[in-house]
């Protein structure tokens, strides 16, 4: 039996939600100074790359000892959890990303980073904008959109 009228509407909207709501997407980093990528959750799987300390990835599928990520440009891949870490990083996307000292465009800009320059990723502010660390200590505020792993 099909809901009708405004019902019909209610449960929609109740299926959207809650078909979303457990959609979070979790980032991780590579802690270690390397980790291989694995097309399959073993070390005897095809080696298909090597990744840097702080490269943020997210994380898909957690096993006992390997997880499924996927990185910035889609693929999907395997790495050993040990080689992984909850601290989150970011890595700047477009070749100069400008940190300001507010989240908005109109405060001071304090310093730039080149593309793929990690860093460490403090807060959302909601608004589109991530605080951030650079490994300096210096800290400040960048476009979500700017940064892959936010």
């Amino acid at each position: 039996m099909k809901p009708s009228g405004s019902m019909y509407w209610v449960v929609l909207i109740a299926l959207i939600f809650s078909a979303s709501g457990g959609n979070a997407v979790e980032y991780v980093s590579v802690s270690e100074s390397n980790a291989i990528l694995y097309d399959a959750p073993s070390i005897k799987a095809k080696k298909l790359f090597v990744v840097n300390r702080y490269m943020p990835l997210e994380q898909i599928v957690t096993l006992e000892s390997w997880v499924k990520v996927r990185d910035r440009s889609g693929g999907l891949y395997w790495v050993e959890k040990h080689a992984l870490s909850n601290k989150r990083y970011v890595f700047a996307l477009l070749p100069l990303v400008d940190v300001h000292a507010e989240p908005d465009f109109s405060s001071p800009r304090l310093f730039q980073v080149r593309q793929q320059v990690a860093l460490e990723r403090i807060e959302s502010t909601g608004t589109g904008w991530i605080r951030v660390r650079h490994q300096d200590g210096n800290m400040g505020y960048v476009r979500s959109a700017e940064v892959w792993g936010g």
